[in-house]
């Protein structure tokens, strides 16, 4: 009979165990979702004091103003169905991207860019335009600049596209685009790559571009196949071609749609 007592003890103790470190974690795992989601709400907040106290003083703002305004809706609407960390994790990503372009749309305009933003690394190490270009690919004209432009009122704030870096800069059309909306580069992709970026300080190749390389990879990837390494291997395939970022620009991941 004592021995039965104490079983019967026994596994009370431990299915109240069990029932209070699962609520524990529960909170901690709820914790967790509501700093992620403030500190999501907080960007999103600025972003969207920015797109309604803002008006463009000439196209290359106006444009980068509206796509900014793109994000702060897009981010909005991620907010409302972001359930897990990683959903508000991307809803910060949204609007950290919207922010990116306030701060084009205000120095296009003489204005002070306002506080530094969230660092990205891959944003970083996917370059930036940093000369002009005037090319014309496929019967379709191009232009790239640092600055803004009347020919180049098109912003980019750097980034990964369906797996592969878009250099930061202006441009006169939007190249990347379709395949931000379709999540595959085109087959005229690699060649207005060239064409555009080709010797520019800080750019990969065409070749490495294709790839998924930054600049920084290819240079890596250089040195370990004259050192006999085979990195190549594995940084030529889906590590870096596929990327995250194509999904985080609200266009894929959990979300389902972007702009």
């Amino acid at each position: 009979m004592g021995t039965a007592i104490v079983l019967i003890v026994l596994v009370v103790l431990v299915v109240g165990g069990g029932v209070y470190l699962a609520r524990k974690n529960a909170a901690a795992k709820q914790q967790r979702l509501d700093d992620a989601k403030a500190d999501a709400r907080r960007l999103l907040e600025r972003l969207g004091g920015q797109v309604l106290n803002l008006t463009g003083s000439d196209t290359a703002s106006q444009q980068a103003l509206a796509d900014a305004a793109e994000r702060y809706n897009a981010a909005g609407s991620q907010m409302e169905q972001a359930q897990t960390e990683e959903q508000a994790r991307l809803v910060k990503e949204t609007a950290v991207e919207g922010l990116y372009y306030v701060r084009a749309a205000r120095l296009a305009m003489g204005m002070d860019p306002g506080p530094d933003l969230p660092r990205d690394p891959e944003r970083e190490n996917a370059g930036k335009v940093t000369e002009y270009r005037s090319v014309d690919v496929e019967g379709q004209h191009y232009e790239a600049s640092p600055d803004p432009t009347s020919n180049t009122p098109h912003y980019y704030p750097g980034g990964r596209v369906a797996g592969r870096p878009v250099p930061q800069g202006w441009y006169s059309e939007p190249w990347w685009k379709p395949a931000l909306v379709a999540g595959a580069w085109g087959l005229g992709s690699m060649l207005l790559f060239s064409a555009m970026f080709s010797g520019m300080a800080g750019i990969a190749s065409a070749s490495a571009w294709e790839s998924g390389y930054d600049a920084g990879q290819e240079d890596a990837a250089a040195e370990a196949d004259a050192g006999g390494g085979d990195m190549g291997g594995d940084a030529g395939g889906g590590d870096f071609g596929g990327g995250d970022f194509g999904g985080g620009d609200f266009g894929g991941g959990d979300f389902g749609g972007g702009f």
